[in-house]
C-alpha cells in the first residue's frame, strides 16, 4: 500500500525517502509552487527558509552526533548537505540551492515516488505523515485543530538578513573562525562606541507588525536580534556578537564586539549575518545594520524576515515514532511536532519514516532510545512535558554516561557519542531493506 506524505520539506522528503529505499510506495503531496508561504521562495524541495547552517559537525555536541547517526542510516537530507558543503569552520553549512536540488531530483526521478502538487486542506486517511511544517497552511491548520485529540500552539520564527560579498568593505573586516579553527568566517569587529550606538539604534528602530505577536512565545533559538538588545544593553556583547576567540589580526586583540557573516552559497558571493534574525522594517535594516563595520554600503540581497510557527502540544498526542496514538498509522513529523532545527526535522521524518515502512511491511516497529541523539528527540516529544516547547536536541535530553569520567564534560560527551553511533550502526541492521 502506498503511504501519502504530505509537505517536501526536509522531514517530508526524508520521511519518503527511507519509505521507497524500504520500497513501499510513496505520494509526496507538496503545494509549492502553486501556494507559497510567506517565508518561501523558492519551488524546490526542502528549501532551507532561515540560516543556511546545520550547526556543529564535532561528535561531542549533540546536534553533531545526530548528523552522524542519519548518515550512517542512510540520511537523504545528510547526503544532500555533505554534497552541498560550504566552508563554516566546524560547522556544516550548505549551498542552499545545491542542497534542495539535490533532493528534489533524488525523489522525482525515483520510480516509487508519486509527486502532486496541490494543497491539502484535510487531514489524510492512514497511512499518512503529515510534514508541512510550522507554516502550515491555515486550511490544514484548522483542520489539525479541530480534531478531538489534538491542540496546537504558535509561536514566531526570524530569518536573518543576506548580503552580497561585493558589497563589503574589506578594509574593515577580518576573515576568521573561532579560536583559530580556520578562516571561515567574515568578522565585523566593534570598538565600544561603535556597539553603544549600533545597540541604541537597534532599539530605537520600527519593527514590522506581525499578526498576533506576543513577545513570550518567540522561541530563544530564533530570538530576534531586537528582542534580545531588549533583554540588557550587554546581552548582543555576550551572545552572537561575543568576541571571544576572534582576536582582530591587525590589533592582535579581542574587539569589544564582533558580528560574524557566514558564507551563504558555494561561489562564495552572499553572506548570512550570524544570530540577526530580525523583524525590523526593510529600511530600518538598512539603516541600522549599517552601522556595523564593513557593511555601510552592503546590498541586502534578502532582507530579514518574521513569520508564524506552528506546532503541536505532542505529548499523549504522539508516541515515540511520532504517531498519533488515538489514530494508529497517521504520523506527524519536522518541527510541527515540537522538534527544532534543521536537523532534528530530519530526523523526526526518519522516525516517521521508517516506522510507517515497518508498518506496512508488517515488520516489527524499531525500539528508538535515549541512548541516540534520534531516539532521544523521539522520547523527549512523547513523554509527559507540562510546559512542552520546541527542543533542540541536546546531550541532556539523551541517557547519562552511568560512570564518572576523567577528563570532564567533553570525555563524558564522547563516551555517549561512541555508545550511541555503536546503537545506530546496530540499528541500522536491524531496519534495512528486507532482502
Amino acid at each position: 500500500m502506498s503511504v501519502t506524505v504530505i509537505g517536501a520539506g526536509l522531514a517530508g522528503c526524508e520521511a519518503a525517502w527511507q519509505l521507497v529505499k524500504r520500497g513501499v510506495p510513496v505520494t509526496l503531496i507538496e503545494q509549492k509552487p502553486h501556494a507559497m508561504s510567506p517565508a518561501h521562495h523558492s519551488p524546490l524541495f526542502a528549501e532551507l527558509v532561515c540560516s543556511n547552517s546545520l550547526r556543529s559537525d564535532r561528535l561531542q555536541n549533540a546536534v553533531g552526533l545526530l548528523k552522524e547517526e542519519l548518515r550512517r542510516l542512510d540520511s537523504l537530507i545528510l547526503a544532500a548537505a555533505d554534497k552541498a558543503r560550504v566552508p563554516a569552520g566546524g560547522a556544516l553549512a550548505v549551498d542552499r540551492d545545491t542542497f534542495s536540488g539535490y533532493i528534489t531530483e533524488t525523489l522525482k526521478h525515483h520510480p516509487l515516488v508519486t509527486i502532486v502538487y496541490r494543497e491539502v486542506t484535510e487531514i489524510p486517511a492512514a497511512p499518512s505523515i503529515i510534514a508541512t511544517g510550522p507554516l502550515t497552511s491555515d486550511a490544514l491548520a484548522s483542520a489539525i485543530a479541530a480534531m478531538p485529540e489534538i491542540s496546537t500552539l504558535n509561536f514566531y520564527d526570524a530569518a536573518a538578513p543576506i548580503v552580497t560579498a561585493e558589497s563589503l568593505d574589506m578594509s574593515k573586516v577580518f576573515r576568521a573562525s573561532r579560536y583559530g579553527r580556520g578562516d571561515d568566517y567574515l568578522n565585523c569587529p566593534m570598538t565600544r562606541e561603535e556597539y553603544d550606538a549600533f545597540v541604541e539604534a537597534l532599539l530605537s528602530a520600527e519593527t514590522a507588525p506581525v499578526h498576533g505577536f506576543e513577545e513570550k512565545k518567540v522561541f530563544e533559538g530564533c530570538m530576534p536580534v531586537e528582542s534580545m538588545a531588549r533583554r540588557g544593553h550587554m546581552v548582543l556583547a555576550f551572545g552572537p556578537l561575543k568576541p571571544v576567540g576572534l582576536p582582530d589580526p591587525r590589533t592582535g586583540k579581542e574587539p569589544y564586539a564582533v558580528v560574524q557573516l557566514r558564507q551563504d552559497d558555494a561561489a562564495g558571493t552572499l553572506y548570512n549575518l550570524v544570530g540577526f534574525q530580525t523583524r525590523l522594517k526593510f529600511p530600518e535594516q538598512k539603516r541600522v545594520f549599517g552601522l556595523i563595520p564593513g557593511l555601510e554600503n552592503a546590498e541586502f540581497a534578502r532582507y530579514g524576515v518574521m513569520h508564524r510557527n506552528t506546532f503541536l502540544n505532542s505529548p499523549g498526542i504522539l508516541d515515540d515514532h511520532f504517531q498519533m496514538i488515538a489514530r494508529p498509522g497517521l504520523y506527524f513529523a519536522g518541527q510541527m511536532t515540537g522538534v527544532e532545527g534543521y536537523v532534528e526535522s530530519a530526523a523526526s521524518g526518519f522516525v516517521a519514516g521508517v516506522s510507517a515502512a515497518m508498518q506496512q511491511l508488517g515488520r516489527p516497529l524499531p525500539a528508538f532510545t535515549r541512548q541516540t541523539a534520534i531516539g532521544a528527540l523521539a522520547q523527549y516529544v512523547a513523554a509527559e512535558n507540562r510546559n512542552f516547547q520546541p527542543m533542540n536536541v541536546t546531550f541532556g535530553i539523551m541517557e547519562g554516561w552511568p560512570e564518572k569520567v576523567r577528563g570532564g564534560k567533553q570525555a563524558r560527551y564522547e563516551k555517549i557519542a561512541q555508545r550511541a553511533l555503536a546503537q545506530t550502526d546496530a540499528l541500522g541492521r536491524m531496519i534495512g531493506p528486507s532482502d
